[in-house]
């Protein structure tokens, strides 16, 4: 068995796409991973499975949340050395302003990514490695022009997470 680390897009935003985590859970063990556990109420999940393949593993969990939910939740998965690196990946930045990853359901191009990395700015900074997207953010980060819905833009379907869960995550479960 391999333990995998699940993102999920877009819930508990509003009235309508609520999924608390004991529903998240009790849905997971009904797809029959096991092992489940989730972190804090943004959709986060560790789970066991005996399946390898990664676009499998996606399915299934989105097949699951869309029975369960009634509306599509887009998962995000990755193992828990990628869950390391890109916590580690984090401190090669060196940045004291808001940190941000962007985490992608699917690997970037090369021409992809020097788009997302174009529309860099002193204040706002992407940094692509993997399928991870570094979002380095100024004190002006409330404002700011290079979002998850930038990131989607340019390299397709994503989440996003502060650099303080990434690497709670990483330590608790990588």
């Amino acid at each position: 068995m391999a333990t995998y680390i699940g993102f999920l897009r877009a819930i508990n935003l509003g009235a309508k796409r609520k999924f608390p985590k004991a529903d998240i859970v009790a849905a997971v063990e009904a797809a029959g991973f096991t092992d489940v556990e989730t972190y804090i109420n943004t959709g986060n999940v560790r789970f066991a499975t005996t399946m390898r393949s990664r676009a499998r593993i996606e399915s299934a969990l989105e097949k699951a949340f869309l029975e369960d939910r009634g509306f599509e939740v887009p998962t995000m998965v990755f193992t828990q050395k990628e869950l390391v690196e890109i916590a580690d990946h984090a401190s090669s930045f060196g940045h004291g302003g808001r940190h941000y990853v962007s985490l992608l359901k699917e690997a970037p191009t090369a021409a992809a990514i020097k788009k997302v990395e174009a529309v860099s700015t002193t204040d706002e900074v992407a940094k692509v490695g993997g399928r991870a997207v570094h979002l380095l953010l100024g004190e002006n980060y409330h404002e700011a022009k290079l979002t998850n819905a930038t990131i989607e833009k340019h390299l397709g379907v994503a989440t996003n997470r502060n650099l303080t869960v990434i690497r709670a995550l990483a330590e608790k479960w990588g």
